[in-house]
C-alpha cells in the first residue's frame, strides 16, 4: 500500500455499479454490463423480467444517492472539506462524465470509493479498470486514488450484525430456532483461485467473505452458520462457487430446519439481486416449503456506513490507523487504476 499521509485531496469519487431508472434503459444498461461476454440474448431478455417486476427501475442508484448525502453530511460534521462526486460503470452517471466534471473543476487529486467492501475481480480489480477507462477519456485527468476493501471494519460487521438481530426478531419464536445464512454473489472457481496477489494462494474473494459471516455471526450472538451463494449467471459447463442459495434452503428443508435468516453479506446495498434472488425467489421457495424466512438489510444509507467512508478517508487524509477485525490480506488502495500487485486479481477468460 501507498504511503499517502498528510496529502491532500480535492474531492471524494463514488464509484459503483449502475442501474437502469426506467423501462426503456433495461435492455441498454444489460447490454453494457455483459458487453464482450458472448452472452445470448434470450438470457438478456429474462433478466429484463426482473426488472420490469420492478417497474424498470433497479434501485441502486437510489440507494447510492442516499448513501452519498449520508457522507456528505458525515464529512461536514467531522470538518473534512471534500466535495461528492458520483460515477457508475454500467449507466448514468457514468464515472467518465464524473471524471470530467471534476476535471472541469479544477480537481486535481481524487479519493475513490468502490462499493465493494472485497477483492476478486469484479469486486476490486473491475474497479481499477472503471479508474484507468474514465482517466483515458478525459484530458487534464485528476489523480484517482482508490479506497481499500473493508469487509472486515467493524463499522461494517456492526451494520450487518444489527441487521441480523432485527430479521431474527420478526420471526419471533420461529427466530430462537432459525438458522442463519450468509450469502455472496456467486463466481466461477477459476475467478475464485485467481483472487488476490498470485503469491497469497488465491481464493481471497471467498475466504473474506468467510471472515465477514464469522465475524458478523460472532457480534451478532450466533453460534453457527452457512455461507452460501447466490446471483450465478454462467453457463452450466463452468464451475462456480456452490452450495446455491435456493438448493440450501431446499437442503436445510430436507434436515428438519423449520426457518431461516438469510443475511447478504456480499453486498452494500439492496439492490436488484438482493431483491430479486433473495426477497422473491428464496422468500418464495421457502414459502413453499413452509419455512420461516427473513431477509437482514445491508447498509444502504446507515450512518455507521457513512461513518466507515469517512475514516477510509481519514486513512488517506491523516495517517489514521485502519481498523480492522481480520488477519486476512486486504488490498485496492491503488493509484490511477493500477492491480494491486502483479497478476492480481487476474480478469476471467470471456466465453
Amino acid at each position: 500500500m501507498r504511503d499517502t499521509t498528510a496529502v491532500s485531496f480535492d474531492a471524494l469519487l463514488w464509484l459503483s455499479f449502475g442501474g437502469p431508472e426506467g423501462p426503456d434503459d433495461v435492455m441498454p444498461f444489460l447490454e453494457n454490463v455483459t458487453r464482450g461476454r458472448g452472452v445470448p440474448r434470450e438470457r438478456l431478455a429474462a433478466v429484463a423480467e426482473h426488472y420490469q417486476h420492478f417497474g424498470g427501475v433497479s434501485p441502486i442508484n437510489e440507494l447510492n444517492r442516499r448513501a452519498i448525502k449520508a457522507v456528505e453530511a458525515e464529512l461536514d460534521a467531522q470538518g473534512v472539506r471534500l466535495p461528492v462526486y458520483f460515477g457508475n460503470r454500467n449507466w448514468q452517471p457514468y464515472a467518465e462524465d464524473a471524471v470530467a466534471a471534476m476535471a472541469a473543476n479544477g480537481v486535481r487529486r481524487v479519493l475513490v470509493f468502490p462499493t465493494s467492501a472485497y477483492g476478486g475481480y469484479s469486486a476490486c480489480r473491475q474497479y481499477d479498470e472503471d479508474i484507468a477507462r474514465a482517466r483515458a477519456a478525459v484530458p487534464g485527468v485528476p489523480e484517482l486514488v482508490k479506497l481499500r476493501q473493508f469487509f472486515d471494519h467493524p463499522l461494517f460487521v456492526e451494520c450487518f450484525a444489527d441487521a441480523v438481530r432485527a430479521a431474527t426478531a420478526r420471526l419471533g419464536e420461529q427466530g430462537e430456532r432459525a438458522r442463519l445464512v450468509f450469502t455472496a454473489h456467486s463466481i466461477p472457481l477459476s475467478a475464485d483461485a485467481a483472487s488476490g496477489p498470485p503469491e497469497d494462494g488465491g481464493g481471497l474473494y471467498s475466504r473474506q467473505i468467510a471472515a465477514a459471516a464469522r465475524l458478523v455471526a460472532e457480534r451478532a450472538g450466533v453460534a453457527e452458520h452457512d455461507v452460501v451463494w447466490q446471483s450465478r449467471s454462467g453457463p452450466p459447463s463452468v464451475p462456480w462457487l456452490e452450495p446455491d442459495i435456493v438448493d440450501h434452503i431446499e437442503a436445510l428443508h430436507a434436515a428438519g430446519e423449520t426457518a431461516v435468516v438469510v443475511c447478504p453479506v456480499g453486498f452494500v446495498s439492496d439492490h436488484l439481486e438482493v431483491i430479486w434472488d433473495l426477497d422473491n425467489e428464496a422468500a418464495e421457495r421457502a414459502a413453499e416449503l413452509g419455512m420461516g424466512f427473513a431477509r437482514a438489510a445491508t447498509p444502504n444509507d446507515d450512518p455507521r456506513y457513512a461513518r466507515l467512508v469517512v475514516e477510509l478517508v481519514r486513512e488517506q487524509l491523516s495517517g489514521a490507523p485502519p481498523r480492522r477485525l481480520s488477519a486476512l490480506p486486504t488490498a485496492g488502495n491503488t493509484t490511477n487504476g493500477a492491480p494491486c500487485a502483479l497478476g492480481c486479481c487476474e480478469p476471467p477468460t470471456r466465453r
